[in-house]
């Protein structure tokens, strides 16, 4: 495993394929009052690209291109608060999105763990730590334990992925994971604009 990390941006050369999962690190977790820290990226190849988001950087191309495109699926866990961060940042819906928890929730019905650290554990085996889930993420410098942290965040969600469409498809729930997944950019635009407390 190889952590890559940038300021601001991804290289314009980097190619991570037509599946990309994705995941963000802020101050916290309010949407109106915590910024974008990190972003992370991975083909699934056991690499992670991250990057570094300055307080009034706000102009990221070729991020910003890989968040529209839609011929590129991004792989989230909880998409929701990810995208709104994005969202409010860049001013980009992201989408199409597949989300790991949305889809635990929907085939997982005998637990109410849908953690990443519990779907990595009960799927995969592998345990990951999340002791700098609650670290600076807005310090100039970062920790090579805060980067590897944080890489561990997208490093596994394409198996991941993969293990969950088993399940949707063998319990019939793949098409309404679909419908979910397709809503999930539009309630991350709701929770921006103030219904993030109402099942709308």
């Amino acid at each position: 495993m190889t952590n890559f990390l940038y300021k601001n941006d991804l290289p314009k050369e980097i190619d991570l394929g037509e599946e990309i999962a994705i995941d963000t690190e802020t101050m916290g977790l309010n949407l109106h009052r915590d910024k974008l820290c990190l972003i992370q990226f991975s083909s699934g190849d056991g690499n992670a690209h991250l990057v570094q988001i300055e307080k009034n950087f706000n102009k990221s191309p070729n991020i910003c291109d890989i968040l529209r495109n839609k011929s590129k699926l991004k792989i989230f866990h909880y998409a929701r608060f990810d995208i709104a961060v994005l969202q409010k940042k860049f001013n980009i819906l992201t989408e199409p999105i597949y989300c790991t928890k949305i889809a635990s929730k929907l085939v997982r019905t005998f637990t109410d763990r849908h953690g990443l650290k519990n779907l990595l554990s009960d799927l995969l085996s592998i345990d990951i730590s999340k002791s700098q889930q609650s670290s600076d993420w807005g310090a100039n410098e970062l920790s090579k334990e805060q980067l590897n942290y944080a890489a561990t965040d997208v490093l596994y969600l394409h198996k991941l992925k993969n293990e969950l469409d088993k399940i949707l498809h063998r319990e019939n729930r793949y098409y309404l994971a679909e419908k979910c997944f397709e809503f999930t950019p539009y309630r991350a635009m709701l929770d921006i604009n103030g219904w993030e407390n109402d099942d709308i």
